[in-house]
């Protein structure tokens, strides 16, 4: 049987909780040794919650399952910023890393670019997650600036800008 990994548009309440209770796993099994249990903490509740994303999702960010042979394994968020795409979330369950999943969701949020009519993609990305940064890298992304972003209560983002032109 051929691996078939597959996108569908999150717009329900219902879809942004199963995105919201795989982000909790995925960003404590993955971040925690990056950025500490309390930041991890704060972010999911902040940035990675049911409502956080639906509020995004009310506010042009486009959301998407991403299903591999059926099972849902991770999800993607995007926004249009005038003539680039600004890719906002990419994740991928543990479980499921290694099988090409990440790299197709990167197509298909590029084939999302492209019929959007953007001349680039931009994404932001920890400074400390080496092995992002080497598949972005590997796909055409290239560190364009350091940013470090106050996200409230004492903590941080230390992350890089990154782009790539289409």
């Amino acid at each position: 049987m051929k691996d078939i990994t597959e996108f569908f548009e999150a717009t329900t309440h219902q879809h942004f909780k199963d995105i919201a209770n795989l982000a909790n796993i995925i960003w404590h099994e993955h971040y925690v040794p990056i950025i500490g249990v309390e930041q991890v903490e704060y972010m999911v509740k902040n940035f990675q919650s049911a409502e956080a994303m639906y509020q995004q999702y009310q506010e042009g960010y486009e959301y998407f399952m991403v299903k591999h042979n059926n099972f849902f394994v991770g999800y993607v968020a995007i926004k249009k910023q005038e003539d680039l795409l600004f890719l906002s979330k990419i994740y991928v369950s543990k479980d499921f890393r290694g099988k090409k999943i990440g790299k197709s969701a990167m197509e298909f949020v590029q084939s999302k670019a492209v019929e959007l009519k953007c001349k680039s993609m931009t994404l932001g990305v920890n400074k400390f997650n080496t092995n992002a940064i080497k598949a972005y890298e590997a796909m055409g992304f290239i560190i364009v600036e350091a940013m470090k972003t106050d996200i409230g209560n004492g903590f941080f983002m230390d992350d890089f800008k990154m782009e790539k032109p289409l």
